[in-house]
Order: structure tokens, then sequence, then C-alpha cells
């Protein structure tokens, strides 16, 4: 099967240049929302793998303006991506639509304000949405919400509504898995959360960890199935890093038997075989995370850089002869 690019799989950011007719960069912003896993609504503590200081930049901090935290974060990129010119702000810390809708409406318009900014990227939690906030989502994607609003593309194509991706945390389809790691919801809350989005007509993405406790590389294979049987324009995968503080270094170091630790080629494998599972049509938009080393208490391979990570990734998907959903034609 032949992916655009030239690649072996389905890229995300081939998706939105192809759509869009360049590149779009995120911008990872923090506009100060909270977790319902912390404050006491579903759980305390949060997520046992979660440290949130450990997966944004130094730019992207509460308090400062949103405003200031986008201009940040381009000079931030420009020297990696000295073409872009046009940016998604991203609201990436904790579960951003756990909120009133007037603070919503509020944040995400002041956002979307900046000249540069094309589009909102939405991390959230599947129990944080409501029939009221997608209807409203979907009213701001389609233009309605913001009569007016335009940005011109680099090829002069005129956006008259925001692009709109709504990014959720599902981490993994096994509720023994999500009760292990006190995720608070399950994969059944994930799944109908993911269906009323795209029912919408948004984008829709998801975001799952590999090596979570419990897990073997078996199940990490079968959940393929159920993942490419939800709706979803996107999927990220992070391997599981084991971060300093968090409660799940306390598990990791009482019962390491209990995790799935594999080396980078190992890793790539896993991959592969996964992208193999995949329907075709999604897109991948990561295959591993950073995690900056100060914050994990191993970095076996965590100071791969992404970039070298794919290139390692396109060759083992050429020496194998395979690609994204070749077991399931």
């Amino acid at each position: 099967m032949d992916f655009p690019e030239g690649k072996r799989y389905n890229t995300f950011v081939g998706y939105y240049r192809r759509t869009y007719g360049e590149r779009l960069q995120k911008l990872v912003i923090d506009a100060g929302f909270s977790c319902p896993n912390r404050d006491g609504t579903v759980g305390r503590g949060g997520c046992t793998y979660c440290d949130n200081a450990a997966f944004h930049p130094g730019y992207s901090v509460p308090g400062k303006s949103l405003y200031d935290q986008i201009d940040e974060g381009i000079e931030f990129h420009r020297g990696r991506y000295p073409r872009v010119r046009h940016y998604l702000a991203y609201f990436q810390a904790y579960s951003n639509t756990y909120a009133s809708l007037e603070t919503l409406q509020r944040l995400y318009s002041e956002a979307l304000s900046h000249p540069s900014v094309v589009g909102l990227v939405v991390g959230t939690r599947p129990d944080c949405v409501d029939e009221e906030k997608l209807d409203w989502l979907a009213s701001l994607a389609s233009g309605d919400y913001l009569p007016g609003w335009n940005r011109t593309l680099s090829d002069g194509r005129v956006l008259r509504a925001p692009v709109l991706n709504i990014e959720y945390g599902i981490e993994s389809c096994y509720d023994t898995t999500l009760r292990r790691i006190n995720r608070g919801h399950g994969f059944e809350c994930a799944r109908k959360a993911v269906e009323a989005t795209a029912a919408r007509g948004l984008d829709v993405g998801a975001h799952f960890i590999l090596g979570l406790p419990g897990e073997t590389r078996e199940m990490l294979l079968d959940q393929c199935d159920a993942i490419s049987s939800l709706p979803l324009r996107s999927v990220k995968f992070h391997q599981l890093q084991i971060v300093k503080g968090t409660r799940m270094e306390k598990e990791y170091s009482q019962n390491p038997q209990d995790f799935l630790r594999l080396g980078l080629d190992g890793y790539l494998d896993l991959v592969a075989d996964i992208l193999e599972r995949l329907r075709p049509d999604l897109c991948i938009e990561r295959v591993a995370g950073e995690v900056p080393p100060r914050f994990v208490n191993e970095t076996p391979w965590g100071l791969v850089r992404n970039a070298d990570i794919l290139h390692l990734l396109d060759e083992k998907l050429e020496t194998r002869c395979t690609f994204q959903g070749r077991m399931r034609l």
C-alpha cells in the first residue's frame, strides 16, 4: 500500500499538509485548567504515572497570558521550523474542557484572536465533555460561533473557521489497567466520548501509553482492533516513562516484573506490529514521547529525539517489508 510522503504509514503531519497546504505547528499552552481526578470530583492524586510538569515546555506556564505563551512558543519553534507561518494553540495541561462553557469560550476565543493561530488542539479526558460543550465546539469548528473570523493560508486559501482537533487521553483499552493506574474512567466512557465528538463532524485524536503495568505485548497488539473501531482521525502512542515522584515510580520499584520495558529496537518492533494491525486511514501523530531527563528515573533510550526515532521506524518498516494496515487486508 502506498502512503503519501513515501512513508509506510499514514502521518498526521502529512494529513495537515495535504488538507491545508502547509505545516501547522502546535504551540503547547497552559490555560490553568485542573483535573477531576485531582480535585476529588473523580479522585485525588491523579493518574499514577502523571506529573504534568514533565510534559510541557518552559514557556508554557499557568498565570502567563495565553497571548504571551503563544508569542514565546513561536520564538521557541522558529529555529527548528523557520518556514512555519501558522500555528495551532495546543491546550495540553490537565483537562482542557474541565470548566464552565463560558470559561472555555473566553479562553479559546483569546487563543484564536492571535493572528498566527489558525486553530486549536484541545487535550482532555473522556469524562470532561457533555452534549452542551460538544455542540458548542461543533459551532466553533463550523464558523458559526466566531462569524467574521478568518486566516489566509500560505497558498492563498482563506479559512473561515478555525481548525479544531479534540484529543482524548484514553491510555488503554483495558478497564483493569485503567483501574490500576487510577484513571477514573473506563474504556466505554472513552468510546462514548469519541463517538459523540465524531458524530458532530469534529476531528478526534486519542492518546495511548505503551507499557502500562500489567499489560503484555499480546494485550497491546490485541487492543488494535478496539482502537481501529473508534471513529478517530489520529492517534498518539507514547512509551511509558517512569516519572520521578509519581506513585508509579514506587510501584515500579516494588514490582518491576509487572512492567513491559523494551529497548529502542524492541519498542520499534512493537510499534511496527501495532501499525500492521491498525486501519490504514488512521493518522499516526506520534509513536514515542520525550520527557526531560531530570524528570525520569531511567532513560534507556529516552535521550533519542523523536526525529531520529521516526527515521529508525522508517528503516524498520522497510526492512520488514511491511506497512500500516497490512494485517487488515
